[in-house]
C-alpha cells in the first residue's frame, strides 16, 4: 500500500488530485470503471460498479459507455471485449495475468480435447481462463454460477471441468456430476491451509469462516460458508454475528468494511502472512488507471474469429443466470 499513497501524494504535489482527476477524464472519455472486488482501495472506491466476474459480466455486455475500463486482471478485459466488440477496453496494467489462467493454455486444452475425442466431453470453462480456452468450450461459468451451469449440463456426455480443479471438486460435492477435472489452481487460494484456518480460529472462536471454492477441500472443510465474493457480501450482512474469517484475496475486505461498516471482518492468514495478496489484481494502481483513460491505452484486441468463437459460451452462462 505504500506505493499507492506515495503515488497520490507525488499526484498532489503535483498540483492535482489524483481521484479527481481520474473522475474528470472518466467524464471527459464517456468511459464506465469496472473493478474486481479484489482491486486495491483506492480503485474501487472510483469504479461505477465493484464485484465479482458474473456481476462484472453482466456490467460489461450492458456498458453504456464508448469506454469500458477494466479494473481486473486479463482475462477479465477479455471477457469484456467478447461481449462488447463495438467498444474500447483498457486494462490499466497489461502485465496483470492470472495463475489460474496460465495454468491451463488453449494450445495444450485442444491438444488434449483431440486425443480425448472419443470421451465428447462438454467442455465447462471457468471465467477465469484466456479467450482461446473459451473459445473452446461449450459453456462458461463462474464461482457464483458454477452449481447452476453444472448441473445444467447434458447427462449423455463426460464433462470436463477447467481450469481450477478446487472448484470442479467443490461443484461436484454440491451437484453430484462426476467430472474430469483439469489440474489448475488458484496460487492465492491454494495458500490458505489447515493450520493457518485453525490458527485464525483460535482467536475468535465465534466468527464464522467464509472460505472462496478455490481453496482447497481441507480449508473448505473447515468453513462455515463456501460461496463467491458476492455472495459473502449477502452472506455476512445477513448472518447474526458481528465477526468473520474471510478466507479470499485481501481485497474483498474493503468492500465488506465499506458496505458492512458495523461488523468486523478478519482477513484468512496463510501459513507465512496474515492476509493474502494476489500480484496480479495489485498490478493496477489509480495512477495507471489514470494514465489509462488519459491515453486509452493498453486497449485489449483479438482477432474476430476468436471473438465469436468465445462469445457464445459466455452468452450461454449469462442467459443460463438471468
Amino acid at each position: 500500500m505504500r506505493t499507492h499513497n506515495f503515488e497520490k501524494m507525488v499526484a498532489l504535489k503535483e498540483g492535482y488530485d489524483l481521484t479527481a482527476e481520474v473522475l474528470r477524464l472518466k467524464r471527459q472519455r464517456n468511459a464506465i470503471i469496472l473493478a474486481h472486488n479484489y482491486q486495491v482501495p483506492e480503485i474501487q472506491d472510483v469504479a461505477d460498479y465493484v464485484g465479482d466476474s458474473l456481476g462484472l459480466s453482466f456490467k460489461a455486455r450492458e456498458a453504456d459507455a464508448d469506454v469500458i475500463v477494466f479494473c481486473g486482471v486479463h482475462f477479465m478485459a477479455e471477457t469484456a471485449k467478447i461481449v462488447n466488440p463495438a467498444k474500447k477496453v483498457i486494462l490499466p496494467d497489461l502485465e496483470a495475468g492470472c495463475s489460474l489462467s496460465e495454468s491451463c493454455p488453449a494450445e495444450s486444452l485442444e491438444k488434449f480435447l483431440r486425443e480425448q475425442a472419443d470421451k465428447n466431453y462438454y467442455v465447462i470453462a471457468y471465467i477465469n481462463c484466456s479467450a482461446g480456452v473459451k473459445a473452446l468450450s461449450d459453456i462458461i461459468c463462474t464461482s457464483g454460477n458454477a452449481v447452476k451451469v453444472v448441473a445444467s449440463a447434458p447427462r449423455d456426455r463426460n464433462i470436463l471441468f477447467v481450469p481450477d480443479q478446487n472448484l470442479g471438486a467443490w461443484v461436484t460435492e454440491k451437484t453430484g456430476r462426476k467430472m474430469d477435472l483439469w489440474r489448475g489452481t488458484c496460487y492465492v487460494h491454494v495458500e490458505f491451509t489447515q493450520t493457518s484456518i485453525n490458527a485464525i480460529r483460535t482467536s475468535y472462536p465465534a466468527a464464522p469462516v467464509v472460505a472462496h471454492p478455490e481453496c482447497t477441500f481441507a480449508v473448505r472443510m473447515l468453513a462455515d460458508e463456501v460461496c463467491s465474493t458476492e455472495k459473502m457480501v449477502n452472506y455476512c450482512r445477513d448472518s447474526h454475528a458481528d465477526a468473520f474469517i474471510i478466507v479470499t484475496e485481501s481485497g474483498m475486505l474493503h468492500r465488506l468494511r465499506k458496505e458492512i461498516p458495523d461488523k468486523i471482518f478478519i482477513p484468512g492468514p496463510t501459513d507465512t502472512c496474515s492476509c493474502a495478496n494476489c500480484r496480479f489484481m495489485k498490478k493496477n494502481t489509480l495512477e495507471k488507471l489514470k494514465d489509462a483513460l488519459e491515453h486509452l491505452w493498453p486497449e485489449i484486441k483479438m482477432p474476430e474469429s476468436l471473438r465469436k468463437r468465445a462469445e457464445l459460451p459466455i452468452l450461454r452462462m449469462l442467459e443460463l443466470s438471468r
